[in-house]
């Protein structure tokens, strides 16, 4: 939730320890656990985005990188 007048919150990658502002969202869902309609999003800085789609391949889960649309 944003409040009107509160400092804005701490948008950064979410690779640990990236302090980078995010370029990509990584939509992404394990379907083992996940229904269709369950989409999770990491941020991503230019630098990670192909770490975390690679990350999430190789597990076989369903995954897209979509420019990040800033604060909705």
């Amino acid at each position: 939730m944003i409040i009107p007048g509160a400092p804005a919150p701490d948008v950064r990658c979410s690779r640990t320890s990236c302090g980078l502002g995010p370029e990509w969202e990584i939509h992404w869902r394990n379907p083992k656990i996940h229904t269709a309609d369950r989409v999770k999003v990491w941020l991503s800085c230019g630098d990670h985005r192909d770490y975390f789609v690679g990350y999430l391949e190789q597990r076989n889960f369903p995954v897209s990188a979509v420019a990040y649309g800033g604060e909705k």
